[in-house]
């Protein structure tokens, strides 16, 4: 039977703030953690002074360099307690959340696209009605982390070519909700037949 589809951004939509530092803080420690961040942050503003070609996109260089940094030999296993001691930091988005649950309940299927890394968001949407999840992934080696990406970083037009994907491959439906948050989501969101810019929810 046919249905629906409504996708989800995570961070600063579905959530407030951002979860990948906080969850490299609790694997690594938050004085290693910030230390590779500003350095990361440095190496991919002189990379910009360069102008690179039209590839280049700054904020996947800090994320490739900041996890470079600070994943690179850590086994999964450790990542993973890490992964499920991260759900204290989570402060939902209420109206959005409420949003996911109502098109549960009608019976679309959900899915939550995000930039955020796959090997922690399992546990951080545990108990929620998610059919399907879209997320960065991390090279593995025998059980360790190589601390680098797998599958590029699922964000802008990367997150549009997965959601292409994702409904080419599971549909058609009836139709489809996308909620994210600009600029980083218009991509994605521009597939939608009932798009929503959500305004940037930060930490509080």
């Amino acid at each position: 039977m046919s249905r629906g589809i409504a996708i989800f951004d995570f961070d600063g939509t579905l959530v407030q703030g951002d979860s990948l530092v906080p969850f490299v803080e609790r694997l690594v420690g938050r004085r290693r953690a910030r230390t590779a961040f500003l350095l990361s942050v440095q190496r991919a503003l002189r990379q910009a002074a360069r102008r690179p070609g039209p590839g280049f996109d700054i904020r996947t260089a800090v994320k490739t360099g900041f996890l470079a940094r600070t994943l690179k030999g850590v086994p999964v296993s450790k990542a993973q307690d890490a992964a499920t001691g991260l759900k204290p930091w989570l402060r939902w988005h209420p109206p959005l959340l409420d949003t996911l649950r109502r098109h549960a309940d009608k019976g679309d299927r959900v899915v939550v696209a995000t930039g955020a890394l796959a090997l922690y968001m399992p546990a951080l949407l545990d108990g929620l009605p998610v059919d399907a999840l879209l997320a960065t992934e991390l090279e593995c080696k025998d059980g360790v982390l190589t601390g680098h990406l797998s599958g590029g970083n699922c964000v802008r037009e990367e997150k549009a070519r997965r959601v292409t994907a994702y409904l080419a491959e599971h549909g058609p439906f009836t139709g489809t909700w996308g909620y994210g948050n600009r600029p980083s989501d218009l991509p994605f969101l521009a597939l939608m037949q009932h798009p929503t810019v959500v305004k940037t929810v930060r930490r509080r």
